[in-house]
C-alpha cells in the first residue's frame, strides 16, 4: 500500500449506486481503501445523499478530502426520466423486467434537457431535448401521451418549437 495522499489534496471516485440502498462494503472497499476510508462508513453516507433517489440508480461523486468524503449525486438523463415517472419503488431483488410505461410532459423533458445541458455535446437546446426523448423512447415512456420518436420529427420539421436555454 502507498502512502496515503498530501493534505488538503482532493481525490474524486466516481461510482453507480441504487437511491436509498446501502451499497455492498465489498464493492467499495477497493475504491475506498487506498485512500483510507471505511467502506461502511462511505456506503451509509451514500445511502443518505440518494434518499430521494428511491429505487433509481445513480452516479455518485466521491469527493474525498482529509479523510472525509462527501457525496455528490450527477444527474444522469434516464435517472432524471424515471424520477419523473413517480413510480413506486420496487424490491429489485423480487420484481425484475419492470416497463416504464408512463407519461411524462414536454415541458418536464424540456426541464430535464435544462439540467442535462452541461453533458449534451448538441449545439442547442433543441437538439438537448431530442437526447433527452430518445433516452424516453428507450425507456420504454410515452411523452404528452405520443411516442417520442414521432415528437423527434415533429421538432425537426419545425412543428413543435423549442425555447432557446
Amino acid at each position: 500500500m502507498g502512502p496515503p495522499p498530501p493534505a488538503g489534496e482532493e481525490k474524486v471516485v466516481i461510482l453507480k449506486a441504487v437511491g436509498g440502498e446501502i451499497g455492498s462494503a465489498s464493492s467499495l472497499a477497493p475504491k475506498l481503501g487506498p485512500l483510507g476510508l471505511s467502506p461502511k462508513k462511505v456506503g451509509e453516507d451514500i445511502q443518505k445523499a440518494t434518499m430521494d433517489w428511491k429505487g433509481i440508480k445513480v452516479t455518485v461523486k466521491l469527493s474525498v478530502v482529509n479523510r472525509v468524503a462527501t457525496p455528490t449525486i450527477i444527474p444522469t438523463a434516464s435517472a432524471l426520466i424515471m424520477r419523473e415517472l413517480k413510480e413506486t419503488p420496487r424490491d429489485r431483488k423480487k420484481v425484475k423486467n419492470v416497463v416504464h410505461n408512463g407519461n411524462i410532459t414536454l415541458d418536464a423533458v424540456i426541464e430535464i434537457a435544462r439540467v442535462m445541458r452541461f453533458k449534451s455535446m448538441a449545439k442547442k437546446l433543441s437538439g438537448t431535448v431530442k437526447e433527452i426523448l430518445g433516452t424516453c423512447f428507450s425507456i420504454g415512456c410515452t411523452v404528452n401521451g405520443q411516442s417520442p420518436h414521432a415528437l423527434q420529427k415533429e421538432i425537426e420539421d419545425g412543428e413543435i418549437t423549442i425555447p432557446e436555454e
